[in-house]
């Protein structure tokens, strides 16, 4: 059950007093006339509720008070007092991300009650956050890793502060530092078991920046979108020649970068408003609204490799060994050859395979095949080595 207390009806009351228009929220009804005197012996105030097939008119204040306090009907108090006076409209993004979390717009009010006595439960990128009902209709959010699901709490560090999260986010589990905080290589084994609204959002900030935010944009249709060509034309200094970067090779950007095994973001920005992009954007829970600081300096890269004129190379390889160099390439770019164990010698990127490949086919100069990178640099090399 769940009590509706002294502060929360005053709340209500000097609600329906201080605004001519009735309280309608999440299926409850409230009202006063103000043409009748509101004392006990009055008979000023209406209440309803969506579960009930009752309506309690002509109510003293000390019956409003008696009837909001059914069983049925203190839910929907309770409910009123949390979203418009705890969680208010001091940001529209947390409380939307609030409402989200329980799927307000979807379920009753009874019906949710019911659901976070147990816990609600959404994925939010690798973080899992679950919303229960705590005291007086009151709401608490735990945070967790989602590999944590099943976890005792007990068995994960526990933190309370939102800014705690920054520590968390820092490093991956091999002690790297993640340049990209929307990477999927959040560490897991940590919890914050409790924390009130306004906490869980900053702590979801801080684990994914302006997530919640860029979330509640699209969802408004307010998200404004930068697509590459205007970012590459704002760009100055050493980062001015992503600007010369071809389309098709953003195009491979994006499918290298801009993908779920690589970002949790979901990408909306395309090459420009009119020219979009082949590459998949990725199914993330948040949007990604511009290409990020890490696509911008890899374009730098990018675009200066994509000036470099093609060469014709000719190698010697048996079959297995093409096979084994795109197997190399693919492991490389799939990050799994921390996965591939070194006595499986029949995965083409096992160690062991790859030393046996370079021992074959690479020259002391570390060529493959003997085939020199620039031919016309080791031929004047060689001159200059005859003393030519």
């Amino acid at each position: 059950m769940t009590d509706v207390h002294d502060e929360q009806l005053d709340a209500l009351l000097a609600r329906l007093e201080s605004d001519p228009d009735p309280v309608e929220f999440d299926g409850l009804f409230a009202d006063m006339d103000t043409n009748v005197d509101a004392s006990d012996d009055g008979g000023s105030y209406t209440l309803d509720v969506a579960s009930s097939d009752e309506r309690h008119e002509n109510l003293s204040e000390s019956a409003f008070r008696s009837v909001a306090g059914d069983d049925h009907v203190a839910p929907y108090v309770t409910n009123w007092y949390y979203w418009e006076v705890v969680v208010g409209d001091r940001g529209r993004h947390r409380r939307a991300f609030l409402r989200h979390a329980e799927a307000a717009s979807e379920h009753s009010v009874p019906d949710r009650y019911a659901a976070l006595r147990s816990g609600m439960h959404i994925e939010w990128g690798e973080v899992l956050v679950t919303a229960t009902l705590g005291e007086d209709g009151q709401r608490r959010y735990e945070i967790r890793h989602a590999d944590d699901r099943d976890a005792e709490a007990d068995d994960l560090d526990t933190y309370h502060d939102p800014l705690d999260a920054r520590d968390i986010a820092t490093y991956d589990d091999r002690g790297r530092y993640r340049p990209l905080k929307t990477a999927p290589s959040l560490v897991s084994g940590w919890v914050f078991p409790d924390l009130d609204g306004r906490d869980a959002v900053e702590t979801l900030d801080v684990l994914y920046p302006a997530s919640v935010a860029n979330w509640n944009l699209e969802r408004e249709g307010d998200l404004d979108v930068t697509h590459w060509h205007e970012t590459a034309e704002r760009q100055t200094g050493i980062y001015g020649v992503v600007e010369d970067l071809p389309a098709e090779a953003v195009d491979w950007m994006a499918e290298a970068c801009c993908v779920d095994s690589q970002c949790l973001k979901r990408r909306e920005w395309e090459y420009d408003e009119g020219h979009e992009l082949d590459a998949d954007g990725g199914t993330g829970a948040f949007p990604c609204r511009e290409p990020c600081s890490l696509v911008v300096a890899a374009a730098r890269k990018w675009t200066k490799l994509e000036a470099e004129e093609t060469h014709t190379y000719e190698f010697e390889l048996t079959p297995s060994e093409k096979e084994q160099v795109e197997a190399i390439v693919d492991a490389v770019a799939d990050g799994r050859t921390e996965e591939i164990r070194e006595a499986d010698v029949y995965e083409g990127a096992n160690r062991y395979r790859a030393r046996f490949l370079r021992a074959k086919r690479f020259d002391e100069d570390g060529n493959l095949s003997g085939t020199p990178t620039h031919p016309e640099d080791h031929g004047a090399d060689a001159e200059h080595d005859d003393g030519h």
